[in-house]
Formats: structure tokens, sequence, C-alpha cells
């Protein structure tokens, strides 16, 4: 495989890029202290972009309008419910993966 400089420089753009919204956040705020309420507005944003990511997998567009997705639905229950009892993010997700790959091994 050969490697011209404008992949190289492609390469080293594309990493700027990745980086400097994941990184530069970080660096500009860790001399801040931030306010309780804002702290607080804060908290909830991981919360709703996870949710937006599993109601966007839970419904499908079809012709006839929206449609459940019975495969994530089946997965999301034990998933929300060992949430809710453990409030551990890790066992969260690893009975989340093991739902999904259980129904997708026998759906």
């Amino acid at each position: 495989m050969n490697t011209s400089l404008e992949f190289l420089l492609l390469l080293a753009g594309c990493t700027i890029v990745t980086l400097l919204p994941r990184v530069l956040p970080f660096i500009l705020v860790r001399n801040f202290t931030i306010s309780k309420p804002i702290e607080k507005w804060l908290s909830y944003i991981p919360i709703c972009i996870f949710t937006g990511l599993i109601v966007e997998s839970l419904f499908t567009k079809t012709t006839s309008g929206l449609a459940a997705n019975w495969t994530v639905l089946a997965a999301a229950i034990p998933t929300c419910l060992i949430a809710i009892i453990t409030r551990s993010l890790l066992t969260t997700v690893l009975v989340g993966v093991f739902s999904m790959a259980l129904i997708r091994s026998f759906f």
C-alpha cells in the first residue's frame, strides 16, 4: 500500500478535527468552577442523549407510520429494570449487551 502526502495530511486533519471538540472543552474549563444550578442542569445531558438513542432504536418508520422494534424492546425492558435496581452503569451495559445478543441469536 502506497502512502501519499495527501493521505497523511487528510489523516492529520481528521485527527485534529476529531480531537478538538473532545479535548478542548476540558482544557478550557479545568480552571473554572461551575455553579450548582448549571452543574445540575448538565447532569441531565447524558440521560437525554441516551433516551434519544434508545427511542430512535425502539421505533422504526414504515410506510403506514411508526412501528415498534420488538427485539430492541425485549432487550430494553430487562436492561431498564437492572438499571433501576442496581444503579450501576457497568451492570446495565452488560445486561443490555447480553440481552440483545441472546435475542438476536434466537430471532
